[in-house]
């Protein structure tokens, strides 16, 4: 093979890696703004949750073997 042979193939295989790694950034573009998404609706979530329940300051502290039924 030539040197300019060899620098074309050179040049191939670097446009073929290129292209490879386009796609995959642009996958993991997509994973991040769906993730993004996510955790926008989880908060939006959690604020609701937390607006609709009583301050935990105000409520006294709950013992879950309180709720048991009295056969346990």
């Amino acid at each position: 093979m030539t040197e300019h042979t060899q620098l074309e193939q050179r040049t191939t295989e670097l446009e073929i890696k290129l292209s490879f790694q386009e796609d995959l950034l642009d996958k993991l573009d997509q994973v991040i703004i769906r993730q993004q998404e996510q955790i926008d609706a989880l908060t939006r979530e959690v604020i609701a949750l937390r607006q609709q329940s009583p301050q935990s300051g105000d409520a006294p502290i709950r013992n879950l073997r309180d709720d048991l039924p009295p056969h346990y």
